[in-house]
């Protein structure tokens, strides 16, 4: 359905999506469509991104009552960890003749283990794949955005970027990293018309989280987590409107003073107690490099 709260686009526009074959990628992709917006998809899965453009490509056909002639959708399958992803995704966006004004780095991964127990590929991938390509993508595109005097980007970082604890060491630094440079970018962008927004988000309900529908469903009821749907809506209204940033939920601005604070005295006691519960996250899943002498 259309979001009155979010532009028009009249399919004149573009929106490059990352991780859009599910989750909150694949809300992304719905809303913009269903506001007039083209779309390039990119994830890894090639199968799960034709089931997204078929998805897509109904919503706008049940809000139009048939798909626009002038309605774009380009699915792209790129392994977004590969060094050279962000130039494949750029030279086969400009080879069909698009334009992207508007980019939402929405891709993302997560583990629960300690780093140096971590598999290499793990450790390498979720660098790649919250860092690098991002900041690849924004170069590959904010140059043309800034030449045509409009455009949008959307990173989407986490409440875990002010959380770099234990086990989840690795997402919440990749985090912090996106909440650095998407500072800097926004303020190079100024005077452009280019806006760069970054969304704060706490727990949300995907299959990023692998919990039981059970604990869903309570987690959702006692607003530790939010909506996908809730979650993708406030973040494009925020983009739309060039705000700087945004943190959905009133309790992650309730938590974040404490979990930004907490010293390491505290954490590391809990730590020990979890560690003992649940061995797994410290077994090193690889033999080391380094032979024993």
């Amino acid at each position: 359905m259309r979001n009155k709260d979010i532009p028009y686009g009249g399919y004149n526009s573009t929106a490059l999506v990352t991780g859009a074959a599910g989750g909150m990628g694949k809300i992304y992709a719905e809303m913009l469509a269903c506001n007039g917006y083209n779309l390039v998809l990119v994830d890894l899965s090639a199968d799960r991104l034709e089931d997204t453009v078929r998805d897509v490509r109904g919503k706008v056909a049940q809000q139009c009552g048939t798909v626009p002639d002038a309605f774009t959708v380009m699915p792209l399958s790129q392994d977004l960890s590969e060094m050279d992803a962000a130039e494949k995704i750029a030279a086969r966006v400009h080879e069909a003749g698009m334009a992207v004004d508007i980019l939402i780095n929405n891709a993302g991964l997560l583990f629960v283990r300690e780093i140096a127990a971590a598999e290499r590929k793990k450790l390498s991938a979720i660098m790649m794949v919250h860092n690098y390509t991002p900041l690849m993508l924004c170069r590959e595109f904010v140059p043309g955005m800034k030449e045509r005097g409009r455009g949008y980007v959307l990173n989407i970082s986490s409440l875990a970027a002010w959380m770099p604890w234990p086990a989840i060491g690795m997402y919440a630094n990749t985090k912090r990293f996106i909440k650095a440079f998407s500072r800097s970018l926004r303020i190079e962008c100024k005077g452009s018309g280019v806006s760069v927004t970054t969304a704060f988000f706490g727990a949300v309900d995907t299959p990023l989280y692998p919990l039981k529908p059970s604990l869903r469903r309570l987690a959702v009821r006692i607003a530790v987590m939010i909506p996908p749907q809730k979650a993708a809506g406030k973040a494009l209204r925020a983009m739309f409107k060039g705000r700087k940033s945004l943190m959905p939920g009133l309790v992650n601005h309730i938590f974040l003073p404490l979990v930004a604070t907490l010293p390491d005295f505290l954490i590391a006691p809990v730590y020990r107690i979890i560690r003992r519960r649940v061995p797994s996250i410290a077994e090193p899943s690889e033999k080391s490099c380094a032979a024993a002498k």
